[in-house]
C-alpha cells in the first residue's frame, strides 16, 4: 500500500504511526499550497529575499540556490523553509504578476487561451473591450504582413471593410485625446472623403472622389477668378492697381473685392493668370502693359507683360500667367500701365485668377 496519494502526494496516516497529527499536518500544507493554486512570479530563477508565509512561485528555468533542480516546479515558502511542489499534468495556475492563467501539459506551464476564437462578443487586448467597443486594443504598434507563398499563402494582402448600404458610414477616425481631427472613408454615399476637423464637431472636406468617375475634387482647394464691371480709366506712365469688384468664384474667400487682391489663406504655391483688354480713350497710340503685384510693392517675375504695336479697342488683349511661392496673408493684385496714351482696361472682359497648387 502507498504511503501517499496518487495525484498531490499528500501523507497518509498510517497504523499504529506515532505522532499522526505531523502527517496530518503536512498534508493539510501541501493541500492550502496547492488548491486553487496562484503564484506570484514564474520567471525567477532564485528564492526572493524576504518571502511572506504562503508565498509560492513556478521556479523558473536554470534555478538556483535553495532552488536549485526545481525548474518548473511551484515552490510553497511555508513554517520558514521552501517547499518543493512538482507539478502534474493538467495543474493550473493564476500568475498574479501577469494577470494569466496558465496550465501544465506535462512539459512546460502554457497559456489557457484556445487556438481558435469563434464567435466572440468582446475582445480586449491590453484594455476592457465593451458594448461600444466590442474589439479594444491599446498598443503601440501593430502589424499586418501577408503570408508567403512558401508558407501556402498568396503573398497578397487584403484589409476589407464593408457597410451595409450607401448611406451608411465607414472609415478611420483617427483622434488626438480622443477628439476626432480627421475621417477618411465612406461617409453617408459612396464618394471616398478625406475630412478634417479642430474640435470634431465641424468637419472640412480637404478630398472628395467620385466613385463612379474617379474625378477627384479639392473642396477647400483656394481659387477664385475676379474681373471688373466697369472700365478702369489709367492714365500715362502710372501702374495702377485694377479693380476688380466682382467674383465668378472665390473659394475660401480668398480674393478680397473690397480691395482688390488676392490674400493666400495658406502657405503654398500659387498659379495666377490675368487678361487686360484695350478699350481706347483718344488715341490707339496707347501702349499697354500689365503685371502682378506682390504685396503691393514687388513686381512678380515673369507677369510683366506689354504689346507695343498699335492697339484696337476691344480687341487689343495682354494674357499674363505665372506662378510663385507665397507665405499665408501675402497679397497679390493685378496693375496695368499704359504709356504714349492713355486709355482703359474694359469692363467685364478684364479678369485675374489663381489657385493653390502646392
Amino acid at each position: 500500500m502507498s504511503d501517499a496519494t496518487t495525484h498531490l502526494l499528500l501523507p497518509y496516516i498510517l497504523a499504529a504511526q506515532a505522532q499522526k497529527h505531523v502527517t496530518h499536518n503536512e498534508a493539510l500544507r501541501i493541500l492550502d499550497g496547492l488548491v486553487q493554486l496562484s503564484v506570484l512570479d514564474r520567471d525567477l530563477t532564485a528564492p526572493p529575499g524576504s518571502p511572506a508565509d504562503g508565498d509560492r512561485y513556478i521556479v523558473g528555468s536554470g534555478a538556483t540556490g535553495d532552488w536549485a533542480g526545481w525548474d518548473l516546479n511551484v515552490a510553497l515558502w511555508t513554517d520558514g523553509a521552501w517547499l518543493r511542489l512538482p507539478p502534474r499534468t493538467g495543474w493550473r495556475a493564476w500568475v498574479k504578476d501577469e494577470g494569466l492563467l496558465l496550465v501544465y501539459d506535462g512539459a512546460g506551464w502554457v497559456g489557457t487561451t484556445p487556438s481558435e476564437l469563434q464567435n466572440m462578443a468582446l475582445l480586449g487586448l491590453g484594455t476592457t473591450a465593451d458594448a461600444s467597443n466590442p474589439f479594444s486594443a491599446k498598443l503601440n504598434a501593430a502589424l499586418w504582413t501577408a503570408k508567403t507563398v512558401a508558407e501556402g499563402g498568396t503573398g497578397d494582402l487584403f484589409y476589407t471593410m464593408n457597410k451595409e448600404a450607401a448611406g451608411d458610414d465607414l472609415g478611420l477616425t483617427l483622434q488626438t485625446g480622443f477628439v476626432t481631427k480627421a475621417l477618411v472613408g465612406l461617409f453617408g454615399s459612396d464618394r471616398f472623403r478625406l475630412a478634417v476637423s479642430a474640435d470634431g464637431s465641424t468637419f472640412f472636406d480637404g478630398l472628395s472622389v467620385d466613385n463612379a468617375t474617379g474625378i477627384v475634387d479639392q473642396p477647400r482647394l483656394p481659387r477664385f477668378k475676379a474681373y471688373t464691371n466697369y472700365d478702369n480709366y489709367v492714365g500715362v506712365g502710372t501702374w495702377t492697381k485694377i479693380g476688380l469688384n466682382n467674383t465668378d468664384t472665390n473659394d475660401q474667400g480668398a480674393f478680397d473685392a473690397a480691395n482688390n487682391h488676392f490674400v493666400a489663406p495658406v502657405d503654398g504655391t500659387y498659379l495666377f493668370g490675368a487678361t487686360l483688354l484695350y478699350k481706347i480713350n483718344a488715341s490707339a497710340t496707347a501702349r499697354m502693359r500689365g503685371r502682378l503685384v506682390l504685396n503691393g510693392t514687388t513686381e512678380i517675375r515673369g507677369s510683366l507683360g506689354e504689346i507695343s504695336a498699335t492697339h484696337v479697342s476691344l480687341a487689343t488683349a495682354i494674357w499674363l500667367q505665372t506662378m510663385v511661392p507665397l507665405t499665408a496673408g501675402d497679397t497679390v493684385e493685378l496693375q496695368g500701365y499704359f504709356r504714349v496714351a492713355d486709355g482703359y482696361f474694359a469692363a467685364d472682359h478684364t479678369a485675374f485668377w489663381g489657385c493653390k497648387v502646392g
